[in-house]
């Protein structure tokens, strides 16, 4: 459990410092944008009272909208801010 706290707060600072990197394609920073605003709104496509469904669309979408904009962020943008990360850790 400890290490998943700490993936996923690696993974928030790591899509922090790619929304604020104007090198990150507009689209991509959309993507983040739209993951962050669903996961804070107090809104789901399918409401969290309908049992299990309404937490799998959290499960599911957040993670298809975040790796939708890691597949389009350049490889060589992602692996600079994870080292800066790791520098940052030191």
């Amino acid at each position: 459990m400890r290490l998943m706290l700490s993936r996923i707060r690696q993974e928030i600072k790591l899509v922090r410092l790619l929304v604020s990197d104007k090198r990150t394609p507009t689209l991509a920073r959309l993507l983040l944008w739209l993951a962050a605003g669903y996961l804070l709104l107090p809104f789901d496509i399918i409401p969290d009272f309908i049992p299990v469904l309404g937490q799998i669309d959290d499960i599911i979408i957040i993670p298809l909208l975040v790796g939708l904009a890691y597949r389009i962020i350049p490889e060589e943008l992602v692996r600079e801010h994870l080292r800066q990360l790791q520098t940052m850790r030191r």
